[in-house]
């Protein structure tokens, strides 16, 4: 009995011992990409906090932290962020989920095609989008150069790409394929024949959609909507492109205190303040996207 209970033991022992084994050499393997990490993400970014809390004075307060929250420049700066942010946010889902269920529920030529094309438009930048609106709509753009040959005038009347409503425009465009992704993942899991029942016991589409549709596609919304929130907090490409020189997000206004006033505390804390605010929101996203599977 002694010598079989003296075996489990040993036995237990080298068990243990070669997790360990096995463990020492995963954290091994580990060591050199958070190494990597450490030098090109994380030091770059301790060198940005830390100078936020360096005035050109010298010494360390939080001078540059008052100086930029008590400007009226910061503040437009954030209303502005945050309203293009979210309204962006609004169209995306609204237009997403429209367009989303008449791919996936619609049945018409090239259906397929177009929801591939979804996933190729993931890959475009931001700016290629300006652009494109740019050629259509800007002030030499097609829409004006029509308008001026119908009707003889000097000037076209599609001038708003410049203004916050062009900004808005192009992101609401860019944006929506981030929401159609998972959107068009959850109808995919959508039984139709919940959808024929439905019809059968004399739902019509709005309850259909209201009742049937809707519960299954909201937590793709959330899981979409706070990802395309996210990045529309740090936009910078589509904001730069339009030209719209009275519309300043956060992004802009790091690019013009540290590129055209040398003011680097000041970019910093812009920058840290946009640091916290996707961090917060992208932690949301995470815990929503994991609830939603997508």
């Amino acid at each position: 009995m002694a010598s079989a209970v003296t075996g489990d033991v040993r036995a237990a022992a080298s068990d243990t011992g070669s997790v360990l084994k096995r463990r020492t050499g995963w954290n091994l393997w580990a060591l050199p990409p958070v190494a990597v990490l450490a030098v090109v993400f994380l030091y770059p970014l301790l060198l940005v906090v830390r100078q936020s809390f360096s005035p050109d004075e010298g010494g360390t307060s939080f001078a540059p932290y008052t100086e930029v929250f008590a400007s009226a420049s910061f503040r437009s700066a954030l209303t502005t962020t945050v309203w293009l942010a979210a309204g962006a946010t609004v169209g995306c889902l609204v237009l997403g989920f429209v367009l989303a269920m008449v791919i996936a529920f619609v049945p018409f030529p090239g259906g397929k095609a177009v929801a591939r094309f979804v996933d190729v438009f993931l890959s475009f930048p931001s700016f290629l989008i300006t652009l494109a609106l740019l050629f259509i709509y800007g002030n030499s753009g097609m829409a004006n150069g029509l308008w001026t040959g119908a009707t003889g005038a000097a000037d076209g009347p599609f001038h708003f790409l410049t203004t916050p409503w062009g900004v808005l425009l192009a992101e609401i465009t860019y944006f929506t394929p981030f929401v159609m992704r998972p959107l068009l993942a959850a109808f995919s899991q959508l039984d139709t024949a919940q959808l024929e029942v439905a019809s059968s016991l004399g739902a019509g589409p709005a309850r259909i959609v209201r009742q049937v549709i809707l519960p299954e596609a909201l937590p793709a919304l959330a899981a979409g909507g706070s990802l395309v929130l996210v990045m529309c907090l740090n936009e910078f490409g589509i904001v730069l492109f339009t030209g719209a020189k009275g519309v300043t997000t956060l992004p802009m206004l790091v690019y013009g205190k540290a590129i055209l006033e040398s003011d680097y505390p000041a970019a910093c804390v812009v920058a840290v303040v946009n640091i916290a605010l996707s961090v917060g929101l992208y932690s949301l996203y995470r815990v929503v996207s994991r609830r939603a599977g997508a």
